[in-house]
């Protein structure tokens, strides 16, 4: 018999999801983002199960099934779904691996399964024009710069390029030492341009510490000196999106889809693209042959004589 079973009453929901939290970050070594997520998630049906005069600790496979039919009815999509599924698995899988409960009533639920959509890219020349732009010679500029350029040829996410460390940087070999998803440390490279703009970047965060009379080992700050948040991140790059008359506004994310996408059409294995993205299964890279069958399916469409507007001349042709 588990000793903690039902020990936890309903007004102490607030700390298990706070050890729970503690468990992702040290334990799965979850980014900020996933945590915000998965803690978010985990409240919510605390509360929800809190009003049926339940807690999670007495949750049996029912009371999920219904909490996720709730989710669905509020107007959540498929892959929105699966999410919630994943973090309510996660909860409970921590509930029994520190003897909360004695048997997981999640480990039998399976999700929907959520149609794959290709995720957005740049094209060469619309990442050209972004880098191309007149980002200014003040702290912020270099700044920007040296991020957009980093983004671009590392292909990291970007909760790894804030988290970077001064001490991590090696601009004489061109490579960054990262640390990823699940703490799992890998190297990245960076290309002439990514150097030339953080050479320029670092004698301008040195003097802005200087000035600030501050210390700090985070590679990219804010203008007070602090570590650049996600939020400014993002929103740096909506800007520039918009200042360089993009279609569609890019985000971290649309960067390294690109990098992995351009490195793929220009004929990367997908083993390196891999290593680079720091994904742990070649499953999930595999996604970017298929943008790049796309990319080759419009380029012939566009190109091929028989997919042109005027019919074709000979019966029974087609460039389906």
């Amino acid at each position: 018999m588990v000793e903690r079973q039902g020990e936890v009453k309903d007004e102490a929901q607030v700390d298990l999801v706070e050890a729970f939290g503690t468990w992702l970050s040290e334990i799965r070594g979850a980014s900020p983002h996933t945590l915000r997520a998965y803690l978010r998630e985990a409240k919510q049906f605390c509360r929800w199960i809190l009003e049926r005069n339940k807690t999670p600790l007495h949750a049996r496979p029912s009371d999920l099934r219904a909490f996720l039919a709730m989710r669905r009815r509020s107007g959540l999509g498929e892959r929105s779904l699966q999410r919630s599924l994943s973090c309510i698995k996660a909860f409970f899988h921590f509930l029994e691996d520190h003897e909360y409960i004695e048997e997981d009533p999640s480990s039998s639920l399976r999700g929907p399964k959520a149609r794959h959509k290709l995720p957005f890219v740049l094209t060469q020349k619309e990442v050209e024009l972004l880098l191309s732009l007149d980002y200014g010679e003040g702290f912020r500029g270099l700044r920007d710069r040296a991020l957009m350029e980093a983004l671009y040829s590392t292909g990291c996410r970007i909760s790894e390029l804030l988290s970077l460390k001064v001490q991590g940087l090696d601009l004489w070999s061109g490579q960054v030492r990262v640390l990823g998803k699940g703490r799992k440390e890998r190297i990245c490279l960076l290309g002439p341009p990514a150097r030339q703009a953080l050479e320029a970047y670092l004698p301008a965060r040195t003097a802005l510490l200087k000035k600030l009379g501050e210390e700090r080992n985070t590679l990219f700050l804010g203008e007070r000196g602090t570590t650049l948040t996600d939020r400014r991140a993002r929103q740096i790059l909506k800007d520039l999106g918009l200042r360089a008359g993009l279609a569609r506004v890019p985000t971290p994310h649309t960067l390294r889809h690109s990098f992995a996408t351009h490195l793929v059409d220009h004929g990367a294995d997908l083993r390196t693209v891999q290593e680079l993205l720091g994904h742990s299964q070649l499953v999930t890279t595999q996604i970017y042959t298929q943008l790049s069958l796309e990319r080759l399916r419009e380029v012939y469409q566009k190109a091929h004589p028989l997919c042109q507007e005027s019919p074709p001349s000979r019966e029974g042709d087609s460039c389906a």
